[in-house]
């Protein structure tokens, strides 16, 4: 058995934002994969610095309007979409006027980190989840990219676990050498709440400070497998992977092969529990 149906969530593809390897991996590997036959969505964060002129963005009505509640406060969710050129994949972009309109990616204008990034990745996550719910598409494996996406898994695994569109999904966390240096946030922990979760889960999981270690270890522990993305990741993040006992797919010797690598990954994910059997 193989998977059909692939669902990356990434942070940066080029050429929406400039070069880096976050943004590299972010086209190839959906390219590859469409490429090795499998049906892809894409989504991404619409960052305030994202041309929708000269990249043709433009609003989806039917999945735009709904509002997410994170810390008390209604957050209006715009979902816009542009055709990727050559392989005309289309990019879905998760979009708020709070959280990226007027807004760079981890870092503003004067290099200083967003001191609510912990909370702008919860509203992309619950974003994407409920954009792909509207869309009636069941992915078999959703690929998480960048820290962006680290809190996709925990809310697959959570909050969503009974919701038919991901119910049978494997996730998969692709790590990279990037890392946020900063607090993500004092009420990050907050922010992560809502009604139909595990108040449990939350208090597990408080304390004062969050930083980005804890976004890797909420990314990890709630994955199936890991992808070493980066032949630099820090001996920190290598920590944290190694100790979580998931599959893991290490960063190929040579990096031409990487697209084709975690081609064969996905299967192997996706097919874990049966070859467990």
């Amino acid at each position: 058995m193989e998977a059909k149906k692939i669902l990356f969530i990434t942070q940066e593809i080029i050429p929406y934002v400039e070069e880096s390897e976050v943004s590299i991996y972010g086209k190839k590997l959906p390219v590859a994969a469409q490429e090795n036959g499998m049906e892809v969505r894409i989504f991404m964060p619409k960052w305030g610095h994202v041309n929708e002129r000269r990249n043709q963005l433009h609003e989806v009505i039917r999945l735009s309007g709904m509002n997410l509640i994170i810390n008390d406060t209604d957050h209006p969710l715009i979902i816009k979409v542009a055709s990727m050129q050559a392989s005309r994949m289309q990019v879905y972009f998760i979009d708020n006027e709070d959280y990226f309109m007027k807004r760079l990616m981890a870092y503003d204008k004067d290099g200083n980190e967003y001191p609510d990034n912990g909370e702008r990745a919860v509203f992309y996550a619950r974003g994407v989840l409920e954009t792909v719910k509207k869309l009636r598409w069941c992915p078999d494996v959703i690929v998480c990219q960048g820290w962006m996406g680290a809190l996709v898994p925990f809310y697959i695994k959570t909050l969503y676990k009974e919701e038919p569109s991901f119910r049978d999904s494997k996730v998969i966390y692709l790590a990279h050498s990037y890392e946020l240096k900063a607090s993500i946030g004092s009420g990050f922990i907050n922010s992560l709440y809502h009604k139909n979760l595990d108040s449990g889960i939350l208090e597990k999981n408080k304390k004062e400070q969050y930083h980005y270690d804890d976004l890797l270890h909420i990314a990890i522990d709630n994955s199936d497998g890991i992808i070493m993305g980066s032949p630099d990741i820090s001996e920190s993040t290598k920590a944290i992977i190694n100790d979580s006992g998931k599959l893991v797919m290490p960063y190929p010797t040579d990096a031409e092969e990487f697209p084709t690598r975690c081609n064969d990954f996905y299967n192997q994910v996706f097919c874990s529990d049966k070859n467990e059997e």
